[in-house]
């Protein structure tokens, strides 16, 4: 087990278009967020106004200034708000949705929406979190390494709120500890994963299903590869956090003279 915030493996460049060729963005954005109801209670959790912006923008903005050129956002609650506000293009990036008639968690939504996708690998983002890693390096590993499903990992000094992923020396997925099972400096699931479309197809389709809770850890030992970074991380799953999405967005520090 890997405990120490090592960096992420170092990668060369290489052009986006290349590495956004054969790969679908997808956002998962359809989730409920009864955490957050009593501070945004009138629209979905993806459309939480930060510095005059919908949250998803943000995300959207991530994935059109790294080079991506479609997107499938999976919608359920109050979907209909989501298309509403974003419509099929986001500054050049096509949007195509793929709407939950009923609840199917975040495994049932990525199946789902690996149906509307149609190319051969999926970068996959939860809809209420970001993580200001460079995706493009992100994507460049999980090619490198032979496009096995991968995850991105976010250190935090505590990982009560978050659980908790443990990973070897070779940077297999060795095991996932639930939420408040263990506290204390860690790696989290940071919400950011790479993996073949087919793979997201095998989900068992029509029903709720959990990528945290059923299908990763499901997919240890069969080649559930780990990214750690130490970019900054941000949810706003819970009003304690949502707050501090306004300074995670505002201006950032100017640097420190050498």
């Amino acid at each position: 087990m890997v405990d120490g915030p090592l960096p992420a493996t170092p990668v060369p460049p290489s052009p986006p278009a290349a590495l956004w060729h054969d790969v679908t963005a997808v956002i998962l954005a359809g989730g409920v967020g009864s955490r957050l109801k009593s501070v945004i209670h009138d629209r979905p959790k993806g459309l939480a106004e930060v510095n005059g912006r919908p949250f998803l923008a943000f995300l959207l903005e991530q994935l059109r200034a790294t080079g991506a050129h479609r997107v499938v956002l999976s919608t359920g609650h109050l979907a209909a708000q989501i298309e509403a506000a974003f419509g099929a293009d986001f500054h050049g990036l096509k949007i195509i949705y793929s709407r939950e008639e009923t609840a199917l968690g975040t495994a049932g939504g990525l199946r789902l929406a690996a149906m509307a996708a149609l190319s051969p690998s999926l970068l996959v983002l939860n809809g209420d979190s970001i993580c200001d890693l460079v995706l493009l390096d992100f994507l460049h590993d999980y090619a490198l390494h032979g496009r096995f499903p991968a995850m991105v990992l976010s250190w935090q000094p505590d990982t009560a709120r978050f659980g908790r992923v443990e990973y070897g020396p070779d940077g297999r997925v060795e095991s996932f500890r639930e939420k408040g099972q263990v506290s204390g400096p860690g790696w989290i699931n940071a919400g950011i994963y790479a993996m073949e479309r087919e793979r997201a197809l095998t989900i068992t389709p029509g029903r709720p299903v959990s990528l945290e809770r059923e299908v990763f850890p499901e997919w240890i030992g069969t080649g559930l590869r780990a990214f750690p970074s130490k970019a900054r991380f941000l949810d706003i799953g819970t009003p304690e956090s949502y707050r501090q999405a306004t300074a995670f967005f505002g201006p950032k520090p100017a640097a420190t003279p050498s």
